[in-house]
């Protein structure tokens, strides 16, 4: 499989149709609408991650929801373990009061 494949950038010469309920297609749109992207948009994401994983880019099962926050929330105590280590291989904390008077006019 070619994984290098950039759906945003790759020539657009075939079709794909599908047919959908109209008041889901409009809740579907309203949706990624608030994150500023069409449809199109969505589905050419949906695509380039499938790619990016050769597989379906989220977890399906029935309890997909809790999942996906247990994940959420063990790459961001990682992230925040991995900031803290930094900091202290770095030399230490910084004080709020010291970092404004660094950036202070």
């Amino acid at each position: 499989m070619n994984t290098k494949l950039q759906v945003a950038t790759a020539p657009k010469t075939g079709t794909f149709q599908v047919r959908i309920n109209p008041e889901i297609k409009e809740c579907v749109e309203a949706i990624y609408a608030k994150s500023g992207i069409s449809l199109t948009d969505a589905f050419n994401l949906f695509l380039q991650q499938t790619i990016n994983v050769e597989g379906l880019p989220f977890l399906v099962t029935s309890d997909s929801r809790e999942f996906l926050h247990q994940q959420a929330a063990l790459v961001l105590m990682s992230e925040l373990k991995a900031g803290e280590d930094s900091v202290q291989n770095e030399g230490g904390w910084i004080s709020e009061e010291d970092i404004l008077k660094e950036f202070a006019p």
